[in-house]
């Protein structure tokens, strides 16, 4: 008779404690390596924004919405809405209204959408969904990069309290600035350098702070296309401008252009998060604005030689036509992973150098660079930084934005974060990178 099933001596290889064993320990290294390798980006993303769709909606239902700029925001576009277009007329609770057109347009939606800005507990649902966007596109630049391991991701969602608050439970305008931008930059990624010039120039017109991102985009229009090429591309940029402005132009051309790109706006000290431990007559002196404008264009000049720049040649290079040069720019495909991360290096270097930089930074400001946060303090080799050291930086600078009133010990915390992150990024990237080369391999036999 053939033995019964499960009965006589085991078989070699079959499944026993010390197999099952095995098994889960093969699991756990898995489990480790999806949070650890950056080309599980895609799944451990895919995972955090449904996460994100429960804590959006359990922060909507359980903390109360803060009122700061909506119905400032609401009295502004209403003012269109009655047939002003004077900027210097339009004007809300908390002031005169200083954002350019886009911002106006998009807003004057959101007002009809919400009940002429009555219905908050729909806008912070829009304001949601935009937040799960920005999110996409977030983690759809950081797939191409691979630079950052996935764990990370977990601090750029659902860890911090102060970016949902800007999102959900205050309503700025600074969110939809960046989505726009953040869709920008996917498309330069794409190689669709038109179409992200178009949506750039749409993200300024919601709010000029992504004017930090210009010294980067320039030269990167300059090394992609060279001078000849990148003029149609800075067209399209003051086109979209023009057309966009163009009812308040006709109306008061100097109004709008003074009220919407005013660079020389006073901010308030009892805002300011970054410079608490100044005395007010200092962060008041223009002799301090025109010392961070001069740190500014010095550290832009700089990773511009010595970062940027990452082929043959000065950087006068990039005054040629790039069939010119000893080293064309190669195209941004997945064979040329250097070629992107040069994309997202110069972009996200430059607006954090305007960051860092800046004569004032609000609260609502946090969300200009709190997601390239990740990818500052992972582009560069582990040996500059620890990760532990990385995960305490991004920690500090969340405790830092969360401390409310600011105060002299989180203002220095949040300078103290940002020389170390431009210290890593200066000393971290020291030698030129070449494009990548693909590595020969055998072929397979058929």
């Amino acid at each position: 008779m053939a033995p019964a099933p499960g009965s006589g001596p085991r078989r070699k290889g079959a499944a026993g404690p010390g197999s099952l064993r095995q098994s889960l320990r093969r699991a756990w290294q898995e489990k480790h390596r999806v949070l650890l390798a950056p080309q599980y980006t895609g799944l451990v993303a895919a995972w955090l924004c449904l996460a994100e769709v429960g804590v959006t909606h359990w922060v909507i239902r359980r903390v109360a919405y803060t009122e700061i700029d909506w119905k400032a925001y609401m009295d502004e576009v209403e003012g269109v809405v009655n047939g002003t277009f004077d900027y210097t007329q339009l004007k809300g609770d908390t002031g005169p209204l200083v954002y350019p057109a886009g911002f106006v347009y998009i807003f004057l939606g959101l007002y009809y959408i919400t009940s002429r800005g009555t219905n908050i507990r729909l806008a912070q649902y829009l304001f949601a969904a935009l937040y799960l966007v920005t999110l996409l596109l977030v983690f759809r630049i950081y797939s191409r990069t691979r630079k950052v391991p996935p764990y990370v991701f977990f601090f750029m969602c659902c860890a911090s309290y102060r970016i949902h608050s800007i999102y959900i439970l205050r309503l700025f305008n600074d969110p939809v600035a960046m989505a726009i931008l953040f869709l920008a930059v996917n498309l330069f990624l794409e190689e669709r350098w038109s179409w992200g010039c178009c949506f750039f120039s749409l993200a300024v017109s919601v709010k000029m702070n992504v004017l930090l991102f210009a010294p980067g985009l320039l030269f990167l229009l300059l090394w992609r296309f060279g001078p000849l090429g990148t003029i149609p591309k800075l067209s399209i940029c003051a086109l979209l401008q023009v057309v966009l402005g163009l009812p308040f132009l006709l109306e008061n051309p100097v109004g709008y252009v003074t009220r919407s790109f005013d660079l020389g706006r006073q901010f308030l000290f009892k805002w300011t998060v970054n410079w608490r431990f100044l005395p007010e007559e200092v962060f008041q002196h223009r002799a301090f604005h025109l010392a961070l404008l001069a740190a500014h264009l010095g550290a832009l000049g700089l990773f511009a030689l010595h970062r940027w720049h990452r082929s043959e040649g000065s950087l006068l290079s990039l005054l040629k036509d790039p069939a010119e040069r000893k080293s064309p720019p190669q195209p941004l495909t997945a064979n040329h992973i250097l070629t992107l991360e040069l994309v997202v290096f110069v972009l996200f270097t430059s607006n954090f150098i305007g960051v860092c930089c800046s004569r004032s930074l609000h609260y609502q400001f946090y969300v200009w660079y709190f997601h390239t946060l990740p990818y500052l303090l992972w582009c560069t080799p582990a040996g500059k930084l620890s990760h532990l050291l990385r995960v305490l930086i991004l920690g500090l600078i969340e405790l830092s934005w969360n401390t409310y009133p600011s105060t002299l010990c989180s203002s220095a915390f949040l300078h103290v974060c940002h020389g170390m992150i431009l210290l890593q990024l200066w000393y971290g990237t020291t030698a030129p990178l070449e494009p990548q080369k693909t590595t020969p391999s055998l072929k397979k036999t058929q």
